[in-house]
């Protein structure tokens, strides 16, 4: 639920800033295979806060936002010991900033620039169809998610930087983001921004774009692309991207005379994701069928994963009375590279070529401020670690917006 926070508005404006609070709240069950049998909880507390600079600090098309999270238990890694993450809510416990960012508009709307702290896949790799699944690899697939020193700049470990956005035409996106290669929070301990080699990630990406113009409201029509543009869902998304990591990495199987790793300058990938709306109702416009579909590939060298498949489909307002409801069945694979499985075999270790899995789930909007959505992953071949056998989890999360 959003509240004003500063000011006061006209009944027929938004107000100048709007915060939510959002607790999710998520139990684990992991009933056979994986590493071990057992459960787990997890909760997610969200305060965001979005501010309309041109009404606030007199910045015309211009807008901030701020996310800080509050995160406890670590997520079910523990139990089923799969390397794409069940839950898209694991992160370590504790209180941090995600997201605090500015972002001015010029031309119309034609050309966003955003600076600050920023979860590039808020709008890199992002299909909304695929954001109805618990798995990590729906959100931005594992072969890009698990590159680099720390990871990309993505939850729960973001990085400063900034992303520029233009539209040549209306259905027309590029993007591109020039980010601190490291996440600001480092796996390590403590914080930092900018250090020496740290190197940067470069992300582009350009979208075709197929949606339907909003109806007139009272939202201000000045942000029409970049975050929080208040434009209608997308019917339709085709984007392909690549990005790339200047720092040196350590090679997977290669090495110097001295036995240490051969260092690498540079670290890539590009992916492809897709969208579509596939069937609606000409009865009933509530009831759709929409499918997605990611590819994405990675440098073998020094990246584990260095392909990544994931496709699904989704069905909104099949049961009657329950227009909002959504099902949802999708696939994840996540494939080993050829120097990560060598490594592997050099250390005695045995693993298979991928990690597969496939998730049903189901989203029940009991009110405006809560929702429920069980969901049932079957991970074959855990971590590609052969001898673990078959992870079935059980999940049930809870939304509620206060």
């Amino acid at each position: 639920m959003s509240m004003m926070v500063a000011g006061a508005a006209a009944q027929d404006s938004p107000p100048p800033a709007t915060s939510s609070v959002i607790y999710d709240a998520n139990g684990v069950s992991n009933l056979s295979g994986g590493a071990r049998r057992g459960s787990a909880y997890q909760g997610m507390l969200r305060w965001q806060t979005s501010v309309d600079g041109e009404r606030v600090l007199g910045w015309q098309d211009s807008s901030a936002f701020f996310n800080v999270m509050a995160t406890h238990q670590a997520g079910p890694a523990i139990l089923t010991g799969d390397a794409q993450g069940v839950s898209n809510m694991a992160a370590p416990p504790g209180v941090r900033l995600e997201e605090a960012w500015i972002q001015k508009n010029f031309f119309d709307g034609r050309l966003s620039v955003l600076a600050g702290r920023y979860d590039l896949n808020s709008e890199f790799y992002h299909l909304n169809t695929s954001s109805l699944f618990f798995n990590s690899s729906f959100g931005i697939g594992a072969e890009f998610a698990q590159s680099g020193q720390g990871g990309p700049s993505i939850f729960p470990a973001t990085a400063v930087g900034t992303r520029i956005a233009v539209k040549p035409a209306p259905n027309v996106v590029l993007r591109a983001a020039i980010l601190d290669g490291v996440p600001v929070d480092r796996s390590g301990g403590g914080s930092a921004a900018f250090r020496g080699g740290d190197g940067l990630l470069l992300v582009y990406e350009m979208a075709w774009l197929s949606r339907p113009e909003p109806a007139a409201s009272a939202q201000d029509h000045h942000l029409r692309i970049g975050r929080n543009a208040g434009l209608a869902p997308d019917q339709g998304k085709l984007a392909v991207g690549g990005w790339y990591y200047t720092a040196r990495f350590a090679e997977l199987n290669a090495f110097e005379a001295s036995g240490q790793p051969r260092q690498q300058r540079g670290s890539s990938g590009a992916y492809l994701v897709a969208e579509r709306s596939l069937y609606q109702s000409s009865t009933q416009p509530q009831k759709v069928v929409s499918g997605f579909v990611q590819l994405g590939a990675a440098d073998s060298r020094v990246n584990r994963f260095n392909g990544y498949f994931g496709a699904g489909l989704t069905a909104t307002g099949l049961v009657p009375g329950r227009v909002s409801d959504e099902l949802g069945l999708a696939v994840a694979i996540a494939r080993n590279g050829s120097a990560y499985l060598r490594s592997q075999q050099i250390a005695g270790v045995v693993n298979q070529r991928a990690e597969s899995t496939v998730e049903l789930t189901y989203l029940s909007q009991v009110s405006p401020r809560l929702s429920l959505q069980p969901s049932l992953q079957y991970v074959m071949h855990p971590n590609t670690v052969t001898g673990v056998g078959n992870a079935l989890t059980l999940q049930l999360r809870a939304e509620v917006a206060f």
